[in-house]
Order: structure tokens, then C-alpha cells, then sequence
């Protein structure tokens, strides 16, 4: 108590000591005795460090509340001991799995064995490696180091898209049957506008035979894919522009693909009003029950009972916290511009499941598509936030993040993929009406964003 009241009273002299001049409006400090300044400066710093140390403690309490989720390894598991561990039983499995173990066993294995398990090995070596070390992303559930393993798979398979891109064209088809055997094999393309009658009344089985052909796993293929774009965008005008534009590319390039030459009202009708209708919906009332939703969280240790705990584990699957996503491409035409160039990329990458299909003669049902799709929409939950994350952001400097560059970088080899290989399997050309309809788009296009940035200009000035 007595160094409590010595050390007010030597900031209370320190404070009486200052004096100020009337007519200069100046700080003239007198010279204090050592002991009450020192004092004094020892009053400064601590008024100076408590804040600073109240957000230290707080950040620590957030991270004790966050470490009691399933989201972080419990202790011992600190992060210095998780990537000993995790280093150690990748390297015992390496061991295993390489036959150093058992040289006699791996000596046995034939050549095409050992150069699969080699690959796989290298590729689960550096996939740990990003588990570990790859750069986070702003999602945080249900780990940040399941998005970090979802980048890995993401470079992973950028890598493999290179390597495939300096094949030729042959030697790319028989290297797909090293990832499934049934590949490497050319197959009959199906069109779907052969005969657009909706009422048959000769046809053997059924006098709506062309109808119920048309329901295959393509329908469920929309319903799922337009679902999952409505949970990433979060934006019904715009998913209605993308669900718009993809049939008007399947218009468009309807003479080079026979599995784009649809009937106008599977076209219309079943793709848009039914199939990506009902997608949509579904997704937007996904996201309006996330929204509405009040998210507190308590860790696992601190449920009540069983059923809590089985609760908490189920929903550190789900988000932390609702964002909005606000697009906004009315704001301004730079807005636009960067909205219209999501939109075109979006669509790009749809594309480019039917092209390297048609390239690589990979069949509908084969596994590697529905592998490419997840591993596409995986990439695609945090590169639509980091976007909607840099539109939003209000700061004169800010950047793209990682997996945005990443994405953008796999869908461009995946285009030159499709154009080197696709060159001279296209005999037909486009229809002249097709050019010219597409020139006049993007000269309006052009004309309409520069008008709106020459208004926007002239009305700053004014």
C-alpha cells in the first residue's frame, strides 16, 4: 500500500508540475525530481501496456473456447508435437509402403507396381506436407487444415494438368488408363436432338419415349451442381444469369459437341425451369437456414450430456458464422467487370468437363468425373469467399488469395488442354449467325461499360 500511494502521489507531482503558457499556448515541463519521474514513466507504461495485455488475454481465452472444439488438437498435440507425430507416421508408412522394410517383397513387384506406388507415395508425402504447412484460407471449418489439404489436392492436381498438357493427344487418352482401366478407349458421343416430338404415338415402348430417355444422370447431375452453386454464391440473380448463360453456351457450341444438341424444350423446359430451377431453390433455402440460425458455440468438454457432445461433433461440420454475400455489380462499372469475369470463369470450367470428356474419351459414368467435380467444388467453396472477401474489402491495398489464383490457374490449363487436343476433332464451323451474334455482345457489352465509366467520371467532376 505504501509503494501504491508513493507511486499516485509521484504521478499526481509529475501532472501539478506542468504548467502552460497563456499566450504561447506552449508545454513547459518543469524538471521533476528523478524519483517522481521515473515513477511517472512507470505509470505511462503500465496505462500504455494494459490495454494490450486485456487483448492479449482475451485472444488467449478465444483460443482456449476454440481449442475445446473439434476444430484443434487437443494437448500434447501442440502444433510443434502434431507435425513431429504426424512426421513420424508419414515417414513409418513411407517405409512400408516403399518395401524397405521387405526388400524381397519389392523386388518381386513388377515395373508399372512400383512407378503407381512411387506416384501415390510422392503425392501423399507432399499432400501431408500441406496438411501441415500450406497457407490457410479465411474458412475455419470444419479445420483449417482440411482447406489446407484441399489446396494441396488443388496443386496436385494442377501439376498432373501440366504434365498431361505437353502429352499429344494419343499418348494422353492411353495415359488415362492408368487411372482407370476402362479408359483409353473412343466412345459414341449421344445426342439428345435427334427427334424433338415429345408425343410419339408409333414408338414400341412408349408414346413418350423421348421424354423419359432424356432423364438420366445428367438430371440429377443439375439439380446437385446448381444446389451446390447456390450454397458458394449465394446470389439468386446471378445464379440465374449463370443458368441462362450455360444453355446459351450449349447453343453455341452445339456444332462441335453432339452431346450439346438438345431439343428447345429440353433446353428450356427440363434444364432451366425444372432441373436448375429446383437446384436453385434448394439452395437458397439452404442458405437461408444457415442465415437465420444464431451461432453459439461451447466446446465439446463442456456439453451437458451424450447427445450434446454427438450434436457439437455434427455441427463443427457446419459454418462458424454466416457471411452475406453482397456481389453488388451495379455499384460501379469496375464492379461489374469483376462480377461479369466470375460469371465467365464459372461457366469456363463447366465447359471444360465436356471438352476434356470429348478429348480424353472419358464416358459419363466413369469415376474421374465425379472426382474432378467434388475436387471443383471443393476448390470452389473458399475461392468464391476469398473473392466475395476481396470485393468487399474496403482498403486502397488488398489482394486476391491464394486458392482464387489457384482455380484461375487450373481452369487456363485446363482450356489449353482442350485446344490442343481438340484441334482438327471439330470439322464443322461455327454458324456465321453465331458470330455475329456473340460480335454484337461484346461490342454492346463494350459500349454499355464505357458509357457507364465515362457518366460515372463526369458525375465525380460535377
Amino acid at each position: 500500500m505504501r509503494r501504491f500511494a508513493l507511486h499516485r502521489l509521484a504521478g499526481l507531482h509529475s501532472i501539478l508540475s506542468l504548467s502552460i503558457s497563456p499566450r504561447t499556448l506552449s508545454w513547459s515541463w518543469p524538471s521533476p525530481s528523478p524519483v517522481s519521474l521515473s515513477l511517472y514513466e512507470l505509470h505511462l507504461a503500465n496505462s500504455r501496456c494494459l490495454p494490450a495485455a486485456l487483448e492479449r488475454t482475451e485472444e488467449k481465452r478465444a483460443r482456449e473456447r476454440d481449442s475445446n472444439s473439434l476444430g484443434r488438437f487437443r494437448r500434447p498435440g501442440s502444433p510443434r508435437t502434431r507435425d513431429r507425430t504426424t512426421g513420424t507416421l508419414l515417414s513409418l508408412s513411407t517405409a512400408w509402403a516403399s518395401g524397405a522394410l521387405d526388400p524381397e517383397r519389392s523386388s518381386s513387384a513388377d515395373r508399372v507396381s512400383s512407378v503407381k506406388r512411387g506416384v501415390f507415395a510422392m503425392i501423399a508425402v507432399f499432400l501431408a506436407y500441406s496438411f501441415l504447412q500450406a497457407p490457410s484460407t479465411v474458412l475455419i471449418r470444419p479445420h483449417p487444415a482440411i482447406w489446407r489439404l484441399v489446396h494441396g489436392m488443388a496443386v496436385v492436381y494442377l501439376v498432373a494438368l501440366t504434365f498431361l498438357l505437353f502429352q499429344t493427344r494419343d499418348d494422353a487418352r492411353q495415359f488415362m488408363k492408368y487411372l482407370h482401366p476402362d479408359l483409353g478407349v473412343e466412345l459414341p458421343e449421344r445426342s439428345y436432338g435427334t427427334d424433338c416430338r415429345i408425343y410419339v404415338p408409333d414408338h414400341p415402348k412408349s408414346r413418350f419415349n423421348n421424354v423419359y430417355i432424356i432423364f438420366d444422370e445428367f438430371v440429377i447431375a443439375h439439380i446437385l451442381g446448381w444446389w451446390g452453386k447456390a450454397i458458394m454464391i449465394r446470389n439468386q440473380p446471378l445464379l440465374w444469369v449463370l443458368s441462362i448463360g450455360f444453355e446459351l453456351m450449349e447453343l453455341t457450341f452445339r456444332h462441335m459437341l453432339p452431346n450439346f444438341n438438345e431439343c428447345w424444350w429440353d433446353s428450356i423446359v427440363l434444364d432451366i425451369l425444372i432441373c436448375n430451377w429446383f437446384g436453385i431453390w434448394t439452395g437458397m433455402r439452404t442458405v437461408r437456414y444457415f442465415d437465420g440460425r444464431t451461432y453459439e458455440w461451447v466446446g465439446l468438454s463442456r456439453q451437458p450430456n451424450i447427445i450434446s457432445k454427438v450434436k457439437r461433433m455434427l455441427g463443427q461440420f457446419t459454418p462458424a458464422q454466416w457471411d452475406k454475400d453482397e456481389w453488388h455489380p451495379t455499384r460501379g462499372p469496375w464492379r461489374f467487370i469483376q462480377v461479369l469475369s466470375l460469371c465467365v470463369v464459372f461457366m469456363a470450367v463447366e465447359l471444360n468437363t465436356f471438352f476434356l470428356k470429348f478429348c480424353l474419351w472419358i464416358p459419363p459414368r466413369n469415376p474421374l468425373i465425379v472426382y474432378r467435380l467434388v475436387l471443383w467444388w471443393l476448390i470452389a467453396i473458399p475461392t468464391i469467399r476469398e473473392y466475395n472477401t476481396y470485393l468487399q474489402d474496403s482498403k486502397p491495398f488488398k489482394k486476391v488469395g491464394s486458392f482464387c489464383w489457384l482455380s484461375l490457374a487450373i481452369c487456363i490449363v485446363e482450356l489449353l488442354i482442350c485446344i490442343k487436343f481438340g484441334h482438327g476433332l471439330f470439322p464443322k464451323s461455327m454458324p456465321s449467325w453465331l458470330i455475329t451474334f456473340w460480335s454484337a455482345v461484346a461490342l454492346l457489352l463494350v459500349l454499355f461499360v464505357w458509357t457507364w465509366k465515362y457518366r460515372t467520371m463526369k458525375r465525380k467532376m460535377i
